[in-house]
């Protein structure tokens, strides 16, 4: 018998089974160019891309790449959501899951029609998702389009439960938590999945799936590029810029599911449910393995010069193969009967210049390290 004969088949993960399994689930995918061997990293002018020396227990040093960072991963794991950069509706696996839409549009006798309304961005392309300011300061709309009374930041501190709103202390109560964690799963799920941070509440819910990407036995591939101005119409000439590009040994993906942290949302208390029921919790995994595998499906391109394609997914060296349905997932956890949430904006408030709140902005920077991504 040959030795690929010999090869067990692929462990299957199925949501149910993750969820009573070991935490954290680890799952390592090796990837490589679908082109040639050189590839992109995420870099910035004039700085880069990052290789490092990373000691081994031999006493040696191999050279690794940051190809793309925990935050920029999960950007590519909420953009497979989408129908397309430019396009933000769900792609048809995950109809009725929730999530929130900022809008805009002409009120027609102080209503918006469905029809009417343009979308701006979404809770699955804001860096803060549901905390981002876009949804707190717009106003949701009713179930018959007219928009609501105060902003949707009010509706969020009376489901929550936040004491002291407005002060320094505001916070939910230790009781209240289930509140949290039940009120954000009904509105978008994926932020309990990617974390979500109010500073403003003391509410910081960590990140459930995590993942980076990185090339070992990295090199630094130095070129260079040229602008041609034929017509001479800019001032910029004929600039000649470097580009950074890398080759390695092997590329990995790495994806952390904390399902510890998943189903600390949630518990029996007698004959009563506090926070998430099983079923949503294991909706949140679900959701989760849904993502790394259409990331991992086909050739994903990360950036223009990054286009990867997965040849191996292991779980500590076992090779393993997701087994998910995402729709039936969705009923389970009873999301289907839930709606989009759609914040409206005023055209001419969303539109005018910025004349940000500095102590605001500088909050959400501060934040922004966690959260963003």
């Amino acid at each position: 018998m040959s030795e690929a004969e010999k090869k067990s088949p692929p462990k299957k993960l199925t949501p149910a089974d993750v969820l009573k399994g070991e935490s954290p689930l680890v799952l390592t995918a090796t990837l490589e160019p679908i082109v040639g061997d050189r590839f992109q990293p995420a870099g910035f002018p004039e700085i880069g891309h990052v290789i490092y020396k990373a000691p081994r227990k031999n006493g040696s040093t191999e050279h690794v790449c940051i190809v793309d960072s925990a935050a920029s991963m999960a950007n590519h794991l909420e953009s497979v959501c989408q129908r397309g950069a430019h396009d933000l509706d769900l792609v048809d696996e995950l109809n009725g899951m929730p999530y929130i839409r900022c809008v805009t549009g002409d009120l027609v006798h102080g209503k918006l029609p469905s029809d009417k309304r343009e979308t701006i961005v979404t809770s699955l392309t804001e860096g803060h998702r549901i905390a981002s300011s876009y949804f707190l300061d717009g106003a949701a709309l009713k179930i018959d389009g007219a928009k609501g009374d105060g902003k949707f930041e009010g509706e969020l501190i009376t489901k929550f439960g936040i004491v002291l709103p407005g002060s320094s202390k505001a916070h939910p109560p230790p009781e209240k938590w289930w509140d949290v964690f039940k009120t954000i799963f009904e509105i978008d799920p994926n932020s309990l999945v990617h974390g979500v941070l109010f500073p403003q509440w003391q509410i910081k819910i960590p990140r459930a799936l995590t993942a980076h990407l990185e090339a070992f036995g990295a090199g630094r591939v130095d070129r260079s590029g040229v602008k041609f101005d034929r017509l001479g119409k800019t001032t910029s000439g004929q600039p000649i810029f470097a580009v950074d590009d890398a080759t390695a040994e092997s590329i990995r993906a790495t994806f952390v599911l904390d399902v510890s942290l998943i189903r600390s949302f949630g518990r029996k208390k007698g004959a009563n449910t506090l926070g998430l029921s099983e079923k949503q919790q294991e909706f949140l995994v679900a959701l989760a393995l849904w993502k790394v595998q259409r990331l991992l499906a086909s050739p994903f391109r990360f950036r223009s010069g990054c286009h990867l394609r997965r040849t191996t997914l292991t779980n500590y060296e076992q090779e393993v193969e997701i087994e998910v349905n995402i729709t039936q997932a969705i009923k389970d956890a009873g999301l289907d009967q839930r709606s989009v949430t759609d914040v409206f904006w005023p055209r001419e408030e969303l539109y005018r210049e910025g004349q940000a709140d500095a102590a605001k902005g500088a909050e959400e920077d501060e934040a922004s390290e966690e959260t963003e991504g």
